[in-house]
């Protein structure tokens, strides 16, 4: 009896630490990717705002990067010679839309973090709520855009969002990034949940 009940109690412990090392994310695609069409070379492209934040935008980039290789594409130093363009964005809010004092507009009519409206990198602190005390509950998400360097059409436009107790993103970067492209090329159901993998530092 003791043997079993031990045995309950490791498999009860590995399941918990496995679902802490699991992301659920909400995930929604669009884009007219042609039929047939494959993936290629991509070089990640910083809008002027975003040149001069570069350490930030090199962490979504490395973020980013296996996510887009698993989906079959190659990075490329050489943009004159890459098929596609990749544009990053994060952001971080707190869930009753209460803003960050250092913010930056986001297509999601938030504020955020890093300079242009439509890409930055939000890593934020909650206000004091009266009532709910120091931690409210963080909506995170990142975005994805590809695009066809030679017609500059967009092909593909992702995006994925979790939320939880903190407002840091670094980690979850790498986690959401890959719940982004997991159906690549598919649209698939919008919005849909997608489970990944917290990869360590």
């Amino acid at each position: 009896m003791l043997k079993t009940l031990s045995v309950l109690l490791a498999a009860a412990v590995l399941s918990g630490c496995a679902a802490m090392n699991q992301l659920s994310n909400e995930v929604s695609s669009f884009g007219p990717w042609p039929s047939g069409r494959q993936p290629a070379s991509f070089t990640f492209e910083r809008l002027p705002s975003q040149q001069q934040q570069p350490e930030q935008q090199q962490m979504l980039e490395n973020a980013a990067r296996p996510a887009l290789v698993a989906a079959g594409f190659t990075p490329t130093s050489d943009s004159a010679q890459a098929t596609y363009s990749v544009q990053l964005g994060a952001r971080v809010s707190a869930d009753d839309r209460h803003y960050f004092d250092d913010g930056f507009s986001s297509p999601w009519g938030l504020r955020g973090f890093y300079g242009h409206p439509r890409f930055g990198l939000g890593l934020g602190y909650g206000r004091y709520y009266p009532g709910r005390g120091l931690s409210p509950t963080y909506d995170r998400e990142v975005l994805v855009l590809i695009r066809d360097r030679q017609s500059g059409q967009t092909v593909y436009e992702t995006r994925a969002a979790s939320s939880g107790n903190s407002s840091a993103i670094n980690s979850l970067l790498p986690a959401m990034f890959a719940a982004a492209m997991k159906d690549f090329p598919n649209a698939g159901v919008n919005p849909r949940r997608v489970i990944t993998q917290i990869t360590a530092p």
